[in-house]
């Protein structure tokens, strides 16, 4: 029942808002900027993202905001981020983690890596089915979305990313990197078996021939596939 009452402290339109804005910026934010994201009080925002600490779906800490530090630095804020645990909801129970978990250690102890590769590289294409092979960054960044990976944009000023947040400036090749994998609980424990997986199915979901590409470069944190565009461009 603990992960029915933490998702259900997201009803509140105000509290689902302020979660969503902490959680699509990938690092610390403090009161004011939740509470002028979300278009409220202060002191609303602040009892909203307690609630939201309380029920385990943020986590809270204390820092200056200024950057400064020693005598005239003012005091810390309280900043908060996205919850390091999951939530998830099933009823009737299922526990389909155990079974993915036990069958991701029978292929890695089979050598089954190419077939299983293979094997999401063809669900990636049922999943774009009959459509043409992604057509730019913003399509993708778009999919990627509806399927949970919160994309963001690295490398491009201007650019938006799928929650609206502006991209970074930088003089690189913009890329999409992902603040969440869709599987991470059992990415952690098989890295190798399941990471190949997640590449071979975005590779079948963008195609391999398209203005994008996915490819490996895991970084801490965020999911160990990135999408960048074959041609440098984004469309």
């Amino acid at each position: 029942m603990e992960d029915i009452d933490a998702i259900a402290a997201l009803q509140d339109p105000v509290r689902r808002r302020l979660y969503e804005y902490v959680v699509s910026q990938g690092r610390e934010v403090g009161r004011n900027e939740a509470a002028e994201a979300a278009g409220v009080a202060r002191t609303l925002a602040a009892h909203h993202l307690d609630r939201l600490t309380e029920a385990g779906l943020l986590e809270s800490g204390s820092r200056r905001l200024t950057g400064r530090s020693g005598p005239g630095a003012g005091r810390p804020a309280k900043v908060y981020t996205r919850a390091r645990g999951e939530r998830a909801v099933s009823l009737p129970a299922r526990d389909y983690r155990t079974a993915a978990e036990l069958l991701a250690e029978a292929a890695e102890q089979a050598g089954l890596d190419a077939g299983l590769c293979a094997a999401a590289r063809r669900r990636g294409e049922a999943l774009r089915g009959s459509a043409a092979p992604c057509g730019g960054l913003e399509e993708a960044m778009a999919m990627l979305a509806a399927r949970g990976y919160e994309p963001h944009l690295e490398g491009a000023a201007g650019i938006q990313d799928a929650e609206g947040a502006k991209g970074t400036t930088g003089e690189a090749a913009p890329v999409v990197r992902m603040r969440n994998c869709p599987f991470h609980a059992v990415a952690e424990r098989f890295p190798p078996l399941v990471c190949g997986m997640n590449l071979a199915l975005l590779e079948g979901l963008f195609g391999t021939d398209g203005p994008v590409r996915a490819r490996m470069d895991a970084r801490p944190g965020e999911c160990c596939v990135v999408v960048e565009s074959s041609k440098n461009n984004i469309r």
